[in-house]
């Protein structure tokens, strides 16, 4: 009955007329760090919008040379994050000090991520086939429904220019640890067809990133000096076209696949294949009314294996896919006031998980109970300019989760932009995030009672402008209920059982601040997070939150010459809830430099942990030692 559901929903939208309008909703169609598209699900100038964002361009890519996604986030207001490792390791975004799990991402506007484990693989996302990030801080679940309680990520894939000529772009380089890295992108115009196709490779050996682990068998630590390789092979794909009448087409698509080694009991490894496609199509019903629908699927495929285990080392593969529609409504009453509404449907299903299907085949108690949920959603928002710098964002949204009931999500947001360069801001919303398949139905553990976990924001900000300084500073308290926490709960039959319960409550306070300026011809940027995330029941820090960071970023041009560098500070951690387990903190510091030999050809090295800090993000995961990258870049 969902399958016919979801393909009566499908047929609708593909038989649905698509005309031209102005701006694609949810487009990554501007190249402005000024404007954002997912604060609103529509292009806004970020001077109109009361929430907290950062967007990083192409250029800022490059210009960071980040060489995988997670290298890119490091150092973000609002953002701490935690590596089990080195590159391709497991990853975990905290966004104002949620779970990494309470953080939605989509990708061409498709939800992505795994619906066995409810988060996603930040580690895999192949940073060469990125055009765009948007972070948006805060809760959004009045635009997005669940997940999106400590805010959003929105990764939008490289796209055709304008050019009717084709620009080619190729990159290639290597460096510390065997790595090895080698892109392309070809893009361009033809009439009123856009297009874009890229490919990419990453590998590495990397380092052992646990040299000793607990022996399965018993007896002492078992040595494990390997090293963890990661492989990480990509593809995307995306054009484009606009019709005579002005109607507009385009789908894209996005595929990494590759093997992450890993040190778990013994020598392991990862087969994994992550993939997003969506097809987006918009019109103007009339002037001022435009209308949006797109169709997406992505799925995450992750097979795990371990020389020890039975039938050639396989131990459990989770594969889940997700079916998306959204159709979004952008209404202009008038220059000044927007309204937009819109229906999204998701259908998450757990198509092939086999957990420890090898050693025991025929043993059914190992599947999950259930295969599949539906979600939908019904939302609006108002999006007004009072008097001539006053602006008000409003959003409300009513969710259906099939396996968790209705949740109805609100947010209200406040900016004035003042005289002599300030502006002020307000936002107040809540958000909630629907348990994962494994919470809901982990063979003989899940709990299919489990309530949605929620969440309670406010936030004030003071912000300005003044000559070649930019500044601010932003304060947010949110409390969170529900919260799903695993316990033991042992059996006869099963001593080492484990199962979920709404029982944890959480209070996270915390300041933002950044500054930005131009001295001399440096370009500086100073970002700093203080956070007090408390468990409510045992006013225990949660774990793994750092709660102190500061980033630092330092850049200028001589000539064909650019140079730049980063340090990044973070205070201690603890590892566990109890706070038994102290991580310390760190202070690493970055190189890069570049050279362009004409407007072709480029350059760039860099030298990473420039003091060969010996640090951990986690408790008895290695991090990176000093550690250098060269490459080589054209375009046309």
């Amino acid at each position: 009955m969902k399958k016919i559901l979801f393909s009566s929903l499908l047929f609708t939208g593909v038989n649905t007329p698509f005309v031209h309008a102005q701006t694609n909703t949810d487009q990554a169609s501007i190249d402005l760090p000024e404007m954002v598209v997912t604060a609103t699900r529509s292009v806004t100038p970020k001077k109109q919008l009361s929430a907290a964002s950062t967007v990083y361009t192409r250029k800022d890519i490059e210009r960071l040379q980040a060489k995988t996604f997670p290298d890119l986030l490091r150092g973000t207001t609002g953002i701490d994050m935690t590596q089990q490792g080195g590159d391709g390791k497991t990853t975990s975004v905290f966004m104002r000090g949620t779970d990494s799990k309470q953080l939605l991402v989509l990708i061409d506007g498709i939800k992505v991520g795994s619906a066995t484990l409810g988060g996603t693989p930040f580690e895999f996302i192949p940073i060469d086939q990125v055009e765009r990030v948007e972070i948006i801080r805060g809760p959004q679940s009045s635009l997005y429904g669940s997940e999106a309680v400590g805010g959003v990520i929105q990764i939008f894939t490289r796209k055709g220019g304008d050019s009717k000529k084709p620009r080619v772009t190729l990159d290639a380089g290597g460096g510390s640890y065997d790595t090895l890295k080698a892109s392309g992108t070809i893009s361009g115009k033809l009439n009123n067809t856009w297009y874009t196709a890229g490919a990419s490779h990453y590998n590495t050996q990397g380092f052992s990133t646990q040299p000793r682990v607990n022996n399965p068998f018993g007896g002492p630590p078992l040595d494990q000096p390997d090293h963890d390789a990661y492989y990480n092979t990509a593809v995307n794909a995306r054009v484009g076209h606009r019709f005579d009448n002005n109607a507009e087409l385009e789908a894209s698509f996005m595929r990494s696949q590759g093997r992450n080694d890993y040190d778990a009991q013994l020598e392991d490894k990862t087969l994994f294949i992550n993939q997003v496609a969506a097809l987006t199509g918009s019109m103007n019903v009339v002037d001022n009314w435009r209308t949006t629908l797109r169709l997406g699927h992505s799925f995450d495929d992750n097979s795990q294996f371990a020389p020890q285990a039975h039938d050639k080392g396989f131990v459990s593969r989770f594969y889940t896919q997700r079916w998306n529609t959204s159709w979004l409504n952008e209404i202009a009453i008038n220059d000044n006031h927007q309204l937009m509404a819109g229906v999204d449907f998701r259908l998450d299903e757990n198509a092939g998980s086999d957990i420890n299907g090898a050693a025991v085949p025929n043993d059914n108690t190992n599947q999950y109970r259930e295969k599949s949920r539906y979600d939908v959603g019904v939302f609006g928002e108002y999006h007004g300019q009072l008097l001539d710098n006053h602006f008000v964002n409003a959003s409300v949204r009513w969710d259906k989760n099939e396996r968790s009931g209705n949740y109805v999500a609100g947010n209200v947001g406040l900016r004035s932009n003042w005289s002599y360069g300030l502006s002020t801001f307000a936002n107040f919303g809540n958000g909630f995030k629907a348990p994962s398949f494994n919470d809901l139905y982990w063979p003989n553990a899940g709990n299919r009672f489990l309530k949605p976990e929620e969440s309670m924001s406010a936030e004030i900000g003071l912000a300005g402008k003044h000559s070649n300084v930019q500044w601010e500073l932003r304060a947010y308290h949110t409390n969170l209920d529900n919260l799903i926490n695993w316990a033991p709960a042992p059996t006869q039959t099963d001593p080492f059982r484990w199962i979920p319960s709404n029982v944890d409550k959480a209070e996270i306070q915390g300041i933002e601040a950044e500054i930005s300026t131009q001295i001399l011809g440096w370009n500086g940027k100073l970002n700093m997070n203080i956070l007090s995330p408390e468990d409510r029941k045992t006013n225990k820090r949660l774990l793994r939150r750092a709660d102190k960071t500061l980033s630092f970023d330092l850049s200028r041009s001589f000539g064909q010459f650019d140079v730049g560098g980063t340090v990044l500070a973070q205070d201690h951690r603890f590892d566990d809830a109890a706070n038994a387990v102290k991580v310390a903190g760190y202070v690493t510091v970055d190189l890069r430099a570049a050279y362009h030999f004409d407007k072709h050809w480029l350059l760039s090295a860099k030298l990473n942990n420039l003091l060969d800090k010996q640090y951990q993000t986690v408790d008895a995961y290695n991090t990176a030692d000093r550690n250098f990258f060269i490459s080589i870049h054209y375009n046309n």
